[in-house]
């Protein structure tokens, strides 16, 4: 089954293929940047490495001295904990370019080590540097109970944006005790308290963890599990509806089928006919050959 990617997961692709540049290179390049919804979505092409690009989109609000009117060349700067972008270049038509360079933090390292996570090298801090996050998420997530202890792990945080906030709410939702890797994965494939709270209300309540996530990574939602109680399927459990999105058991070909003469037929039937390529025009045809 193929999906699209969601925009943060198309970031952290783009990240794990820059290449790793030298701990003693000078971090300066060109950039080129989109304003989006309140977003400047940035590209920084490093100087030494002109076939890579590290992409990621940053909130207007959190750049200082930015201007995006037309024609605007003023400086502006991205401060981070682990570190300060500056930029010039120029604007038109809500697109920029220019040059970048990055100035690490000499005290964020230490500051991890305070906190138990080994010295990150100048190619993570650059990178930490551009998903935004530093001790002081350690600390807040540390408050929420999820102790970070590796810098994989952080950076994993910062890209898919585990807060304090949804460790908060999933254990509101009755997922309490989740390792920091089981909340990555829950931001990869998009659990979030809505949907959990959404599926309990059709009485997929206390999921184990696994089945919440194959619910969401094959896109069981609960409108989906609403339209096919609504044709008649009334006790499918979670395994019956991922089984039925995998081999493509729509609400439409229901009802295709349906139409075709296979009125009493099962969610298994259903899903059996899938796997064996069996359709409508196949029983259409099958109907003219015996004739």
């Amino acid at each position: 089954m193929t999906s699209r990617l969601p925009p943060w997961l198309t970031v952290f692709v783009m990240l794990l293929a820059l290449p790793v540049l030298a701990a003693d290179a000078q971090r300066t390049g060109t950039w080129g940047a989109v304003v989006r919804e309140q977003q400047l979505q940035l590209s920084l092409q490093p100087k030494d490495r002109p076939d890579s690009h590290h992409g990621f989109s940053v909130p207007l609000a959190d750049f200082q001295g930015l201007s995006t009117a037309d024609g605007s060349s003023a400086p502006f700067k991205l401060v981070r904990e682990a570190g300060t972008f500056d930029f010039e270049g120029q604007f038109k038509d809500g697109q920029g370019v220019g040059t970048w360079r990055f100035n690490p933090d000499a005290s964020y390292a230490k500051k991890l080590a305070e906190l138990g996570i080994p010295k990150p090298d100048a190619d993570e801090q650059f990178l930490l540097a551009s998903v935004n996050v530093g001790p002081k998420r350690v600390q807040a997530l540390a408050a929420s109970g999820q102790k970070v202890t590796t810098v994989e792990e952080l950076v994993h945080v910062g890209i898919f944006n585990v807060t304090p906030e949804y460790v908060r709410a999933m254990a509101a939702e009755g997922y309490p005790k989740l390792t920091v890797q089981q909340l990555v994965d829950c931001r990869i494939h998009n659990v979030t308290p809505e949907r959990i709270q959404g599926l309990a209300a059709l009485g997929f309540k206390g999921l184990p963890l696994d089945s919440l996530l194959s619910m969401s990574i094959h896109n069981v939602t609960p409108d989906f599990v609403k339209e096919m109680r609504g044709l008649g399927f009334q006790e499918l459990s979670a395994d019956d509806l991922v089984a039925m999105r995998i081999h493509g058991v729509t609400p439409a070909f229901v009802k295709e089928m349906r139409e075709a003469g296979y009125t009493n037929a099962t969610a298994d039937d259903f899903v059996s006919m899938r796997i064996h390529g069996i359709d409508s025009v196949f029983v259409r045809s099958m109907s003219k050959k015996r004739k």
